[in-house]
């Protein structure tokens, strides 16, 4: 659900070869109801990925970011991530990212945080930063 130019993929990448990003998905914003069949199938190949590295027995740590926008927007059922987080190794931690986590999913987890805005520069016109936004 995001671009590959957001901060802290740039961030990531300084990591490398420790940290891997895998961006999925088309350039621009989807709006809730006018997914094109591509953000299906880009979803759908972002899981199957995601279940591609969590099996393969070589990382920590795996980061979903956004899952939870996808799961609203209805690129990906429910089910399919519960699926997902039943076969979970022992070993690895998973993190879902975004707004409005379904409850289920919620109940799934072992910690869930809020993150919500209480003011913003952007409400003053204060335009993305860098280093800060991006």
């Amino acid at each position: 659900m995001k671009t590959p130019d957001y901060g802290e993929h740039k961030a990531f990448r300084r990591l490398a070869p420790e940290v891997e990003v895998k961006t999925f998905g088309r350039k621009g914003f989807i709006h809730r109801g006018g997914a094109r069949q591509e953000d299906y199938e880009q979803a759908r190949a972002a899981l199957a990925f995601a279940r591609e590295a969590m099996q393969r027995g070589s990382i920590d740590v795996l980061i979903l970011d956004e899952i939870n926008n996808a799961l609203y927007y209805g690129l990906l059922a429910e089910e399919e991530v519960q699926v997902f987080l039943k076969e979970k190794p022992a070993q690895v931690e998973v993190v879902l990212t975004g707004r409005n986590a379904p409850p289920g999913i919620i109940a799934a987890a072992d910690l869930v945080t809020e993150m919500r805005q209480i003011k913003h520069p952007y409400e003053k016109g204060i335009k993305a930063r860098k280093g800060i936004e991006y």
